[in-house]
């Protein structure tokens, strides 16, 4: 498309000439019990804050207010499990019942506004049901990916202090079952903060033994709340400035980061990005194929859809094996859906088991329309086959966990501007993004650089941490004064369009989820046999990047290498989850480092991905860097 067709240009000077106005007027396509008079308040929070004097309900927006204005048989929810073999529909009109249901059924459990509650699902209809019910009478929901272990999940409940945790009985994975509530029971009893009560969705592929006075069945619960009438719960009016939900950032070590959504700003950004960035139209089907345990899923599953007016697939399923690589074309075809998101990962996938693309014929995708791509870089090879064989536009776009939203990326709502292999966009109205070097000062075009943005940041991104106003000024807002530091590299082009090249800390992204290194190597430190280790991100072509462990043994431990480095998987395994897919591990007989000490991770990187790398003038034994690549050629990897 033609940059002169399109109105990006024209929104984003609008936004930059006034804010302020731009905003008020994205907010006056949503309800409020009293609407915004101030619309920032630069003198409020740690940076200032959206809407700060005006009153709303972020369910009411999502659910009841389509139900008023005859929304109510259009489908809301479109469940779609080939995992459980279980489709379902919740229309409007049903969801909006079972929301309110929940919501009585939290408050008969004590649940009042600020009352944090603790959602540990898989994908089902329930734990939308869940956030929203939360949404509607001001507890703060918290969600904790399925496939985290024990452990993780304890730090968040300790954190978040829930008075109520929903869950379910188990999740399905192809070819497995995995039991959520001994996991539960677990992470209850390694956490000090204990939780009234346990709703617990009973699945018929693993039914879980409830624990008396404190578990409860929740279809029980719930049938018999609709069959005696019980009282159901209007939504509770809140401050646009009071949390939504807290989303805890994954691999963090000690306690754990809680990033904080806002009610006002939130519902107001992600109205605007479904209209403008993603091109859709209210009543149309859109589906974001993530998990509601990542913000991709709260932002794109739950929220934006919903308060949009759209349907909003849920599925419950991979892109290859449940049954082929003709499954996401069969969800879009089945359903008439016009817009998919999701991550490269997928698309990898679909690639290696079907390169020529034969199921698509197999197919309508008459409605399809774009497909935008996020949570890693989308390598230009994949782009490309998948623009090729699907004729849509193939659109990738970047944003963090932090943002909730897009912060570069190109807006199909408003027309796009030409794109490049390998680019992240341009810039959404809202962020004033800069690539700058240690000293804060913007660099040339085409020059490497640290990814900021002045502040303030746009309305949903977070106003703080959970209860840590400090922490998030020191992660976030201190190396890099009036900036908002993103920690990931990478530059702008002549154009001003932007590429994200890698993250600048210790966060590696494994098919989407981001997860510390730091975390890894803390577990793997604490094995009996080990001495030291270090964790690095090396390139994965269907995962984008995977962990690779290696382990520097105590002085006297003879037993097999094999042996222990098959302990060290299946400790990352226990205590990290499955997510971290940690496959490799090493003994080495030392690590390569600085005079002062410091690991050189990042040679290591490099040696494992095949790149060129140069000796580092600090290396205090240059042999050893020699001895890693032995090591990773013994393993298959590295050039």
């Amino acid at each position: 498309m033609d940059v002169r067709t399109s109105r990006y240009h024209d929104a984003y000077e609008r936004w930059r000439s006034d804010a302020n106005g731009f905003w008020a007027e994205a907010a006056r396509d949503l309800d409020w019990y009293e609407p915004p008079k101030k619309i920032f308040d630069p003198e409020a929070g740690v940076y200032g804050r959206w809407f700060p004097d005006a009153v709303c309900n972020t369910c009411w927006n999502a659910v009841d207010r389509h139900v008023m204005r005859g929304r109510g048989p259009q489908p809301a929810i479109i469940y779609d499990s080939p995992l459980a073999g279980t489709k379902r529909i919740l229309t409007y009109d049903l969801l909006l019942t079972e929301v309110q249901v929940l919501a009585a059924l939290l408050r008969d459990f004590g649940v009042e506004k600020g009352d944090r509650v603790v959602l540990y699902m898989p994908m089902v209809p329930e734990a939308v049901i869940g956030m929203l019910a939360c949404a509607r009478i001001g507890a703060v929901h918290s969600v904790v990916f399925g496939g985290f272990a024990a452990r993780e999940l304890a730090t968040r409940i300790d954190d978040a202090k829930p008075k109520v945790i929903l869950s379910a009985s188990c999740g399905i994975e192809p070819g497995r079952v995995i039991k959520y509530k001994p996991l539960l029971d677990e992470a209850i009893a390694l956490a000090t903060h204990k939780p009234a009560a346990c709703l617990i969705l009973q699945r018929p592929q693993a039914e879980a033994e409830l624990i008396a006075g404190r578990d409860h069945d929740w279809k029980s619960l719930r049938d018999n709340a609709i069959v005696f009438a019980k009282s159901v719960w209007d939504c509770v009016p809140l401050a646009a400035t009071d949390p939504l939900y807290i989303l805890y950032t994954s691999g963090t070590t000690g306690r754990p980061k809680g990033v904080v959504r806002d009610n006002g700003g939130h519902m107001v950004a992600l109205n605007w990005s479904m209209q403008n960035i993603y091109g859709a139209r209210p009543g149309e089907v859109y589906w974001a194929a993530s998990d509601v345990g990542w913000v991709v899923g709260h932002s794109y599953i739950v929220y934006a859809p919903l308060i949009y007016g759209c349907s909003s697939i849920l599925y419950e399923g991979k892109p290859v094996g449940t049954p082929d690589a003709g499954a996401f074309w069969r969800v879009l075809s089945e359903y008439q859906c016009a817009t998919l998101f999701t991550a490269p990962t997928a698309f990898r996938a679909i690639k290696k088991e079907d390169p020529q693309g034969k199921f698509i014929a197999q197919y309508d995708l008459k409605k399809f329309r774009a497909l935008f791509l996020a949570g890693e870089r989308a390598d230009p090879d994949t782009v490309t086959w998948a623009q090729n064989l699907l004729g849509v536009p193939v659109i990738d776009h970047w944003w963090q966990t932090e943002t909730g939203w897009a912060i570069a990326g190109n807006p199909l709502g408003l027309g796009l501007v030409p794109a490049k292999p390998g680019a992240a966009g341009v810039p959404m109205p809202g962020y004033d993004l800069r690539i700058v070097d240690e000293q804060c000062s913007e660099v040339p075009a085409n020059t490497m650089g640290s990814i900021v943005v002045k502040l303030p940041l746009p309305p949903s991104c977070l106003p703080t941490l959970w209860q840590q106003d400090d922490r998030f000024k020191e992660s976030y807002l201190s190396e890099f004064p009036g900036y908002y530091k993103t920690a990931d590299a990478g530059f702008k082009d002549d154009d001003g369009l932007v590429y994200v090249m890698g993250r600048t800390d210790d966060i590696i992204n494994v098919a989407g989820h981001r997860l510390s290194t730091g975390g890894m190597e803390e577990v793997l430190a604490a094995h009996q046999d080990v001495a030291e280790c270090a964790v690095v991100g090396i390139a994965d072509a269907l995962k984008g990047e995977v962990p690779a462990g290696f382990v520097v043994l105590k002085a006297g431990v003879n037993r097999p290498a094999a042996e222990i480095e098959q302990e060290c998987c299946g400790l990352i395994r226990e205590k990290i989850g499955p997510v971290a897919s940690f496959k490799l591990a090493m003994v080495v007989a030392r690590l390569p480092k600085t005079r002062s000490g410091k690991i050189l991770r990042g040679t290591m990187k490099k040696i494992a991905d095949g790149q060129p790398w140069t000796m580092p003038a600090t290396i205090d034994d240059p042999a050893i860097l020699d001895e890693i690549g032995t090591v990773l050629k013994g393993r298959g990897v590295g050039g």
